[in-house]
């Protein structure tokens, strides 16, 4: 990917990208939807409180890709990758390793060491799995029917150096 511009300001424009962009997997619930949404709207209502942080990457003043992650409460170096995600039509071309490796420098600047991020057990999120894997990330836990029954909840784990 050419052209990219990264902005960590979260704009209330951003909302419907954020919207856009989860609903294109066809993966999540509108819960889960809702969800990326809560912690955007929260970020923009009180941005020096929240913990939340978000990296978005832009082609052409159109929001393509985007992170949420944020330090880990009563934690000292520990973060949590939230979100990370790009427009369907734009899987597969390298963009979520460009995000994620923005996204751990971002984090290593702010002395971060290192970082979980979750996801589900379901046959559909293997692609998921594999990416975390291929962006150096370990499974460190499995919690089995998290979700719900049949439905597992796998945490992954990087150190960063």
């Amino acid at each position: 990917m050419t052209n990219l511009i990264y902005r960590q300001q979260i704009e209330p424009s951003d909302l419907e990208a954020i919207s856009a962009i989860v609903k294109s997997s066809g993966f999540f619930s509108t819960a889960e939807i809702d969800i990326a949404l809560e912690l955007a709207k929260e970020r923009l209502a009180q941005p020096d409180a929240s913990s939340y942080r978000f990296l978005f990457a832009e082609d052409e003043k159109r929001v393509v890709g985007y992170t949420c992650y944020g330090l880990i409460p009563a934690t000292s170096y520990s973060y949590d990758l939230y979100w990370i995600a790009v427009l369907k039509d734009l899987c597969g071309q390298g963009l979520g390793k460009l995000l994620m490796a923005k996204t751990e420098k971002l984090i290593r600047a702010d002395r971060g060491r290192q970082v979980y991020v979750e996801t589900s057990s379901r046959d559909q999120y293997q692609p998921t799995r594999n990416f975390y894997e291929s962006c150096g990330y370990h499974q460190e836990a499995f919690l089995k029917n998290f979700y719900s029954e049949g439905d597992g909840k796998i945490i992954y784990a990087k150190i960063l150096e």
